[in-house]
């Protein structure tokens, strides 16, 4: 697990800004855990804060290893899921191996086979090998992974966060089409871009070359096949892709724990890594007074404690129960912002953190079952009509609403125009008509992608390493090409799933209505949040006046959220979340010195 930074000018000699790349590299190590390393090059400067779970003692990098008179260097951060496979087909090659470590897979699976290597990986990564004359960068099939670049003058600038690219650049700037992004599409954001000014991401799947020029490709999609098995070897085949894909995610040389929520994505990746780890430790999140004032509602029907007691009487793990406090929640946002470099989830994101770092005190590798949702088609917008039908993303609701509350500047950008082009642009990249396709893949390539910068950049910031088992290509091509009629096996969200693990997981648990990652219900959050962010009002440089009618801006403080009656994104951001949200963007107009062109 690590962050990485480069600075490439293949025209210039680079090494009078060493000092830049110490300065970027340094803004990665958020706790005392881990080291930062340089490697310096008259074309490439490399940098990163390494923490690694495998070969603890010989594993540091940036790696460095020369091949036929041309020295190669590399920086890496991920899990290769079938190294070993990799380095007997290297060796079977000539190559020998100084480490155990999948760096050295990497870097040598490169050297013997170039970009074709990226379709043998299995796993999760971004990296960046440069060669004296040319930098090859890749990110993985779905985008576990984060990575952003900038391309200033013949300069080429990439890092694991954008603030290290802030920092290099001086300045934060947010354009119009930035403006577009944060406000009708925000949190989630367009494949490939940023809300920042001349800052784009590298998207999953791609890979680029930078030498004389910067050229991107794509190199793995989501594509037909014929699906030949019947339901009942469907349901065998999803059950073995699974087990599969957790069991590789369970090597380490450090103890592992899962996050456990007594929901069916978490309980099976539980039931698996028990059976492989006899002292394997749970976590789970709740909050103070959340039995007092918890209220069911569509999208939440259930508390968490008697299903998580369920699974614990069954596999007897070492579980740790984590209760945040309303306050260290609001006091977190700040934070979760800054881990993210703008706003995200709000309160979702400064409870993950605080969760995240509870965790880190006894483990640095935790499993998590997010992603089976967008992949197995847990959300409602999979088998609602009204909403996989509307003519635009369907996690969106009610935009003209939304788009009421901005101030007349803001409504001259024609947000709704630039959501619809944007769904459309995304729909033309695959070539289906089949809605059940075109939802796996919007959710992938937009809304998975919110939930992973979440992921992410919050358990980086708490140092641990947080595993998606879920997150495989195998199993969402798989899902890609199934009869939708196998997905919702008895009208089931997700009813393949809860299908081929029934004989791992309790009745109830296995059959369990989704619940998302729970939010607090406390009045006592509802109250803090609405004195913070009407105390943000009172300074006159808010930036939520640059995007909001003032007078409506007020009228939702003063309601406390009650005056949008939709979620703002998604199926949790309303009420208090959204004001949350808000204090969020305050925080980072005034944080980042945003300096707004539109």
């Amino acid at each position: 697990m690590c962050g990485i930074n480069i600075i490439a000018n293949y025209f210039e000699d680079v090494h009078e800004q060493s000092l830049k790349i110490e300065n970027m590299t340094s803004l990665l190590k958020h706790t005392d855990s881990g080291t930062l390393n340089y490697s310096y090059d008259k074309h490439c400067l490399m940098g990163c804060h390494y923490l690694s779970v495998f070969d603890l003692e010989t594993g540091q990098q940036p790696l460095t290893y020369e091949y036929k008179g041309v020295t190669y260097r590399i920086v890496y951060n991920g899990e290769l899921y079938n190294m070993i496979e990799l380095k007997n087909q290297l060796m079977t090659l000539g190559f020998t191996f100084t480490t155990t470590n999948d760096v050295e897979v990497v870097l040598k699976s490169y050297i013997a086979w170039k970009e074709k290597c990226l379709s043998m990986f299995e796993g999760v990564f971004v990296f960046a090998i440069d060669d004296g004359n040319q930098l090859f960068v890749a990110r993985d099939p779905l985008g576990v992974k984060p990575l952003y670049y900038s391309l200033q003058n013949q300069t080429l600038v990439i890092a694991s966060e954008i603030k290290c690219l802030l920092q290099y650049i001086g300045k934060a700037i947010v354009d119009k089409d930035g403006v577009k992004e944060l406000l009708a599409l925000g949190p989630s954001l367009t494949p490939g871009r940023t809300i920042y000014k001349d800052i784009y991401s590298l998207r999953p799947g791609h890979y680029m070359t930078y030498q004389k020029t910067l050229n991107i490709h794509r190199y793995w999609i989501l594509h037909d096949e014929d699906h030949k098995e019947n339901l009942e070897n469907t349901i065998l085949k999803v059950k073995k892709l699974v087990i599969e894909s957790v069991q590789k995610q369970l090597l380490s040389q450090l103890p592992l724990s899962t996050m456990l929520s007594g929901g069916l994505d978490s309980s099976i990746i539980t039931a698996i890594a028990k059976q492989h780890d006899n002292n394997l430790s749970t976590y789970s999140i709740t909050y103070e007074d959340q039995e007092k004032y918890f209220k069911s509602y569509d999208y939440q029907t259930t508390m968490d404690d008697e299903y998580i007691q369920e699974m614990l009487k069954l596999y007897s793990t070492d579980h740790h129960k984590i209760t945040l406090k309303q306050e260290d929640l609001i006091n977190a946002l700040e934070e979760a912002m800054i881990a993210r470099d703008m706003p995200g989830m709000a309160d979702i994101d400064s409870s993950f953190l605080l969760f995240s770092k509870d965790i880190s005190h006894h483990h640095k590798v935790c499993l998590s079952g997010e992603c089976a949702d967008e992949i197995f088609g847990g959300y409602p917008w999979f088998y609602k009509e009204e909403l996989y039908n509307q003519p635009y993303f369907p996690w969106m609701r009610d935009l003209d609403l939304k788009i009421d509350l901005f101030n007349d500047k803001v409504k001259e950008l024609n947000l709704k125009d630039y959501i619809i082009q944007r769904y459309n642009e995304s729909l033309k990249e695959i070539s289906t008509t089949d809605k059940k396709k075109q939802l796996i893949y919007l959710n992938m390539e937009w809304f998975m992608q919110t939930l992973l910068a979440r992921a992410d950049s919050q358990t980086m910031r708490a140092s641990i390493d947080v595993r998606v088992p879920f997150a495989s290509t195998k199993i969402i091509q798989y899902l890609y090409n199934m009869p939708t009629d196998y997905m919702f096996i008895n009208n089931e969200e997700k009813g393949i799933l809860r299908k081929a693990f029934e004989d791992f997981l309790p009745e109830d648990i296995a059959h369990r209505k989704k619940n998302p990652f729970p939010k607090t219900h406390s009045p006592v959050y509802t109250k803090l949040i609405s004195k913070k962010l009407k105390e943000s009002l009172k300074d006159s440089s808010n930036i939520l006046y640059q995007f909001f009618d003032k007078d409506k801006l007020i009228e939702f403080v003063e309601s406390e959220g009650k005056t949008l009656k939709a979620p703002w994104f998604g199926q949790l951001m309303m009420g208090p979340q959204l004001m949350a949200y808000f204090y969020q963007m305050y925080l980072w107009g005034k944080i980042y010195h945003i300096q707004l062109e539109f």
